[in-house]
């Protein structure tokens, strides 16, 4: 409601309010019917405090994670969707390396994406299933072990530094693509869960404060919001106001 109420411009919840103690909306200047369209795309994006909490598992599921919203605004859907990431996380990586923990189901759609983070410049590292996928493709990739499995691993290469962006997906809530669980926390290891590669990445990336994306709908989208800021295309800051009144045009 707040949101809506933003970007339409509408007092949503001051009209109902009056409504139901008597007024009219002809009386405070509104009608029915639906409201114009506004010359604008507005993008709410979550924002999560799982660092501040110990051994969460940042993987998104039916539950309710985040712990509030940034709203991105501007004229057009790539700019918009910039704002968001930007506002969300701080900043967007612009090079670096990416881990790729993708879920056999999941390779297929995450190819493009990975193909275009190959294509600005990032390492890919990944295991030896997506990195025979990627090979396949004529992308090239850097083949670094499961836990428990070889030197440099999935963890090895966050904790080094070399990335700067994981992309994890599991193709079950409780099932993930990896399974090892050496090293668990003592806290969950006390409670007898069994823990997974895929929390283990997660959670190193959260503690480091680097970008995880757990949906390929969410990797697509900064990914374009990345290459948006490699590509130097700017974005007009203005009031929500000026916005709605399509008094903002496109950036220089």
């Amino acid at each position: 409601m707040p949101f809506l109420s933003k970007v339409s411009g509408v007092p949503m919840v001051q009209l109902a309010v009056r409504v139901m103690g008597g007024e009219t909306l002809a009386s405070l200047g509104w009608t029915t019917g639906l409201v114009p369209p506004r010359p604008l795309v507005a993008v709410k994006a979550p924002v999560f405090s799982t660092v501040k909490l110990t051994d969460v598992d940042t993987v998104l599921g039916p539950e309710m994670k985040s712990t509030g919203e940034v709203m991105g605004i501007d004229i057009d859907l790539g700019a918009a969707l910039q704002k968001a990431f930007l506002a969300a996380l701080g900043s967007v990586p612009v090079s670096g390396g990416t881990l790729c923990s993708i879920a056999d189901p999941d390779k297929a759609e995450a190819l493009p994406i990975l193909a275009q983070l190959s294509a600005l410049g990032f390492t890919l590292y990944a295991t030896g299933g997506t990195v025979g996928m990627l090979a396949e493709a004529g992308i090239s990739s850097v083949a670094v072990g499961k836990l428990g499995h070889g030197r440099p691993n999935v963890i090895d290469v966050i904790e080094e530094g070399r990335v700067q962006l994981v992309i994890n997906t599991v193709s079950h809530r409780n099932t993930d693509e990896m399974n090892y669980s050496e090293g668990a926390p003592a806290s969950l290891a006390a409670a007898g869960r069994t823990v997974k590669d895929g929390y283990r990445i997660r959670l190193a990336a959260e503690q480091r404060r680097i970008p995880c994306c757990t949906s390929l709908d969410t990797a697509a989208a900064l990914v374009d919001a990345m290459t948006r800021q490699r590509a130097g295309e700017s974005f007009a800051v203005a009031p929500v106001r000026a916005y709605r009144e399509g008094a903002v045009g496109a950036a220089s």
